[in-house]
């Protein structure tokens, strides 16, 4: 390519608290237009904002997972800008003094060959502020719903160190992991509580100076993340290429014509008139709240997949798949350790478990226990049921309190490991089957897996599989 993309990131995600940053009104989602409000939230005149402890508590939770510096002592200021679902005139956020700065995000992308590689960006800050309400559009008329109006924020603005929209992509799953592994954000798009505005330049290959940047507004998917950059790049390129000149502008994006559009010209810092908000105090960060916070901050994914990898053994993919979600992670920890055995807890997890899984925000709804699943695998290794019937047994189990031990019982499943009654089945199969038995020992390998799957069948699946490959072997004269 002729051109170099140049993108940077801005997310906005909701902190989960039970009430607003500002006030006391909830912050639940999906309530009726305008009923979590109150004098503070709609801004009416008189009403003073008072500052949410266990915001802040998240908001520096999040800086310290991001491995930024934090100042002792921060600002809230007003940003100024007139929309209808803004009723103050204002949104109160932070501007030169913000309470974290310095920060970075490892992520995982691919090298030259394939393979996966490191790559640190850096994280200018992160800082708090309120959220807006929301503008609902219908074919005649527009209103709006202020119950989003004062939710908690953390905004967390990435430095210009990304090179690709698969990059970005890649930057936003990661952080939301983060976010999502912490307890503050639910990581959901759909719903709005994770949004990221993107800016995008280019610049000829070689060039170190930046070109003139162009913002993506309110992408809510990551697969949209990624297909905006790619068009708005090949549309500056575009222009630049016929001998136009790129606008800074703020930009949407159209997936169904898979285009971005103009919305707007981009704002500077000027022209939303930042000032001091002289109705809050400076934020004070004490030692000992933030020895507090860092001290129960969780296990962050990366740290948790690297110790899957180095402490149990396990693939870096299955790694990966384990640490899909906290709760998962929680889960398949909880039954390795009633197991014994790492990998074949993450092995029946991933083949069985996952896909009767489902997450919605912090949640996820499991079929099975950790203890069933540690059950489970502990009569395969007793050799009291097969692999196979492990299956079966699972689904019998699943969406249920039983014991896999009651399960097997009550089916009459045990697996059968008596010598003499398997080497019996054995000679009656290779009896009833001369042709297939000759073609084995004539070199027909193959047909091992035939004699195999009668003795299975005959017994209903309940033959331990090990013996019963030994007796063939052994009655058809092959090794």
């Amino acid at each position: 390519m002729r051109y170099e993309a140049v993108i940077g990131l801005e997310v906005h995600a909701q902190l989960l608290t039970a009430t607003k940053v500002f006030c006391a009104c909830a912050t639940s989602y999906g309530a009726p237009p305008n009923t979590h409000v109150c004098p503070v939230c709609l801004g009416l005149p008189g009403a003073l904002p008072v500052l949410n402890g266990e915001a802040v508590r998240m908001a520096v939770m999040t800086a310290l997972a991001l491995s930024c510096t934090l100042r002792q002592s921060s600002r809230f200021a007003r940003k100024n800008y007139f929309y209808p679902d803004l009723p103050k005139g204002y949104q109160i956020s932070q501007f030169d003094e913000p309470f974290s700065e310095k920060g970075h995000l490892d992520i995982d992308v691919e090298d030259g060959a394939g393979g996966p590689r490191s790559r640190r960006i850096g994280i200018t800050r992160v800082h708090m502020e309120e959220d807006a309400g929301k503008n609902l559009h219908g074919a005649h008329c527009s209103v709006v719903d202020l119950n989003r109006a004062g939710v908690p924020l953390v905004e967390i603005v990435g430095e210009p160190d990304l090179r690709s929209p698969a990059e970005a992509a890649e930057y936003l799953r990661t952080l939301r992991d983060v976010l999502v592994f912490l307890g503050v954000n639910d990581g959901n798009l759909e719903e709005g509580s994770f949004r990221c505005d993107a800016n995008v330049s280019i610049r000829p290959v070689g060039e170190t100076k930046l070109g003139t940047r162009v913002e993506l507004k309110n992408i809510n998917s990551f697969r949209f993340v990624e297909k905006a950059l790619a068009s708005e790049i090949a549309r500056q390129a575009a222009v630049l290429d016929a001998g136009g000149r790129v606008v800074q502008e703020t930009r949407g994006w159209n997936e169904a014509e898979g285009t971005t559009f103009t919305l707007r010209s981009k704002e500077e810092a000027q022209d939303y008139r930042y000032f001091p908000e002289p109705d809050l105090p400076p934020l004070v960060l004490e030692e000992a709240f933030v020895s507090r916070v860092r001290a129960t901050m969780p296990e962050l994914p990366r740290t948790k997949r690297d110790r899957f990898v180095a402490d149990m053994g396990l693939s870096p993919y299955a790694a990966q798949v384990m640490t899909g979600h906290p709760r998962i992670a929680a889960f398949f920890e909880e039954a390795a350790t009633l197991h014994g055995q790492a990998v074949k807890v993450a092995n029946f997890v991933q083949s069985e478990v996952l896909r009767d899984v489902s997450t919605h925000g912090l949640d996820a709804t499991f079929p099975v226990g950790p203890a069933q699943v540690a059950q489970l695998l502990k009569l395969v290794d007793a050799g009291t049921i097969s692999g196979k019937q492990a299956k079966e047994v699972y689904a019998k189990v699943a969406g249920t309190d039983k014991a896999p031990g009651q399960v097997v019982a009550e089916l009459g499943m045990q697996q059968v490991s008596d010598a003499g009654a398997i080497e019996a089945v054995c000679r009656r199969v290779v009896e009833a089957n001369p042709r297939q038995a000759e073609q084995l020992r004539a070199g027909k390998r193959a047909l091992m897996g035939y004699f195999v799957g009668q003795v299975m069948k005959e017994t209903r699946g309940s033959a331990n599989p090990q013996m019963v490959n030994e007796v063939l072997a052994r009655l058809l004269g092959v090794s």
